[in-house]
Parts: structure tokens; sequence; C-alpha cells
């Protein structure tokens, strides 16, 4: 697990990658967000090579570094720039590790950029419209950010302008109305505690860009490990997470 952090220039610069006993030793910030296009986020090469500053998503990782920072953590992680995706070896590492990763970060900072407090003109919207934009945001229709949503303890919401708009505790009714996951799996029990048919029913009306994804986003809320193997469908994806499921219990 490779980290981000903020060099003696201000430029944003990758730890070398970290074993999980090393990580211990390193509390961080984990960004949750919609990916935009992929020529518009940062990405392992952009960092490497010190560029993607004129990207849309250079944004995303100054917000985070300035959260992370905000609450005492000078270490932070985004998906987009954190994993050499290039490297099979080491996408399957992270998809199998996600939801541990986002469980032991000290803070989450989900970022909703389709959720505006603010018009136009710069004066606040009212409550009620900026919850109606909340409530249909595409963060809550994504297949990913179902386990960046439960395996965090302490997990803030942002809107568009980066403003705070609540936490996991603060929203907790309004998050239980949207995703139907009951309030006790949001405030932190334990998953095994609900039954695979209901946790399955969580992920049932999200999307993933690749279809497999569906399957594996799902790795950590049944506790089980599983390679990925892209190209292999999404039917036998989640033959293999069933099979996975049914041998663990």
């Amino acid at each position: 697990m490779r980290l981000l952090q903020v060099d003696q220039n201000g430029e944003l610069r990758l730890t070398s990658d970290l074993s999980d006993e090393d990580v211990s030793s390193y509390p961080y910030g984990i960004l949750s967000h919609t990916w935009g296009r992929d020529d518009e986020e940062v990405n392992f090469a952009d960092l490497t090579k010190g560029s993607g500053k004129t990207k849309v998503g250079y944004n995303k990782l100054r917000f985070c570094e300035k959260q992370a920072a905000h609450d005492g953590l000078r270490y932070f992680w985004v998906d987009t720039c954190c994993i050499d995706k290039s490297s099979s070896a080491e996408l399957s590492e992270a998809i199998t590790s996600m939801f541990r990763w986002y469980r032991r970060a000290a803070r989450c900072y989900v970022y909703l950029s389709d959720v505006p407090t603010r018009n136009g003109n710069g004066t606040n919207v009212s409550s009620q419209s900026w919850e109606t934009a909340f409530r249909s945001s595409r963060w809550f229709r994504r297949g990913w950010t179902l386990q960046e949503l439960l395996s965090p303890q302490l997990v803030s919401f942002f809107d568009s302008d980066r403003t705070r708009l609540g936490d996991k505790e603060s929203l907790g009714q309004v998050l239980h109305e949207i995703t139907k996951i009951p309030l006790r799996a949001l405030r932190g029990a334990p998953l095994d505690e609900f039954s695979i048919e209901e946790r399955m029913s969580w992920a049932r009306n999200r999307e993933t860009r690749r279809g497999e994804d569906k399957a594996y986003s799902l790795l950590g809320l049944f506790d089980v490990s599983m390679l990925p193997n892209y190209g292999e469908g999404i039917d036998k994806a989640f033959t293999r997470l069933q099979r996975e499921i049914h041998d663990g219990g």
C-alpha cells in the first residue's frame, strides 16, 4: 500500500510500498468518490512523473490532503493514483485489500461532485434542495462505494464546493432511507450479523464500470478472498463469489 504525502516543496509524493505491518505506523485519511473520465483523473504515472496538475481530478487530491491535514493526518490515500494499475499483481492485491484499507483509515472523506450547496450566484441553496441532490447522487449507485460507506468507522460527506454536509452518524437516517441499509450496519455492527441475502440486497441497484467488479466489490462485505479475473464475465465472477462465501461459511 502506498500513501500520499506533501513534501517540503508542497508537492504531492507517494511513499514507498508499505507492508500491512508498516501501515499501522502511518495513520491516514482516505478518499471516496466517483470517477470522472480516465483522462480527467490523476494516475500513478502522473504522480511518479510529477505531472497531472492540470487534470480535473487533481483538485480531489488536494481536497483530501487538506481534510487530512485538518484532522492531524500527514498521509492520505486516493485510489486513482496510489495503485499502479499497469501491474496486474498490484491491482489484484489492491482489490482484495480494499475493504481492509478503508477500515484501517483514520478518516474517510466522501466527495460528492454532483451535490451543490450554492447556486450559480454564490448564495446557499435551501437544505431541502441540497438534500434532494444528496439523495440522488451517483455515489449511492456505484458498486465500490458500498464498502467505502460501511468499512470505515468515521465517514464525512462533502459537497462539490468541499463544504462538510455531515457524517455517517449525523446523516444516518437519510443514509438508511437512501441505501436501505439498517442503521445498525451503518453504525458499525459486525456485517456477519446480517444474512447473506440481506447484504447482497444492499448492492442490488449499484453499478460498476466493469461487470466483474460488481462481484469483486463485495469481497470485503463477506470476508472472503478471491483473485480477480477480468474477462471471465459477471456471471462467472458471481459464481466464484458465491462459492467462496459458501466455503467460508
